[in-house]
């Protein structure tokens, strides 16, 4: 039996402000403490049941949160950005289950610290519906034959997840109470709850099927300014369907990735330049 895990931050149990998840932030330490504690839970849980590997991918920012020395060393550990597959770095036709660990929701919809991969996209659809990362992730792990069997975050999320994916188990570690506010268990009890669901799946895994792949992606930007939507539009295959929207049609999960990953770079370039201007002093 073998195990993937892809972890975030913002869904973790105790974790709200972006003081929290941002580098550099005053909470920052504290949340890599708590996010290296539910990753070793689900790990711990996945190899009590029976798992003969567990593979984790650090999927925060810039994807180096967890702290090594204190992971448990059973699992191996994928990190640092860029990286190709992104939050689904590593995923193989050789696992047998997923988990998704710390998730949010999608931009433009309610949930604690909700985007869609960039903070600057206002929203990101595909096939005309708001998508989270989760299920865009999950897609990633179709197409390689995997199921998700569990997800862990906030209320929201796990709502978005129990219709999303057939069988899935969810542990809602906090209830929304705004963008930057929540109601968390406390990380102990996040913990107990996780590595009992994570032990669960693993004995469960037989009995999960992967998402069915549509047959055609259609995804929607909404940028953050013009001139980053100008830009975007220069990716070949990429249209401009609105001032600040861009939109391209995708038959691989993979393909759609790398749309969004240069869209965020672009965004992420055009609020840098903005701010720059901003600062300035007459």
């Amino acid at each position: 039996m073998r195990v993937y895990i892809s972890i975030d931050m913002e869904g973790i149990s105790g974790i709200a402000t972006m003081d929290q998840i941002v580098r550099g932030g005053h909470g920052y330490p504290r949340s890599q403490r708590l996010m290296t504690a539910e990753a070793n839970a689900a790990i711990e849980g996945a190899f009590e049941a029976g798992a003969d590997s567990v593979l984790i991918n650090d999927s925060h920012g810039t994807m180096d949160n967890l702290l090594h020395e204190e992971l448990d060393p059973r699992a191996r550990l994928i990190f640092g950005t860029p990286k190709l597959d992104c939050m689904a770095e590593g995923i193989s036709a050789e696992h047998d289950v997923a988990m998704f660990l710390g998730y949010h929701a999608a931009a433009g919809s309610p949930g604690v610290l909700s985007h869609t991969y960039s903070s600057h996209f206002y929203e990101v659809r595909l096939n005309g519906s708001l998508v989270s990362e989760a299920e865009v992730n999950a897609l990633q792990a179709a197409a390689v034959g995997v199921p998700i069997g569990l997800l862990t975050g906030d209320d929201v999320i796990c709502g978005v997840a129990e219709k999303a994916f057939p069988g899935v188990r969810t542990v809602a570690v906090k209830v929304a109470h705004g963008h930057t506010a929540a109601d968390s268990l406390s990380p102990s009890e996040a913990r107990r709850q996780i590595r009992e669901a994570a032990a669960a799946t693993v004995r469960g895994a037989a009995d999960l099927a992967p998402l069915r792949m549509p047959d055609v992606l259609e995804l929607e930007i909404d940028m953050p300014s013009t001139p980053a939507a100008e830009l975007g539009a220069l990716i070949p295959g990429i249209r401009r369907i609105a001032d600040k929207t861009l939109a391209g049609s995708f038959t691989t999960p993979a393909e759609l990735l790398g749309c969004v990953s240069v869209c965020y770079h672009l965004a992420a370039d055009a609020m840098i330049s903005r701010m720059a201007l901003f600062g300035r002093r007459a």
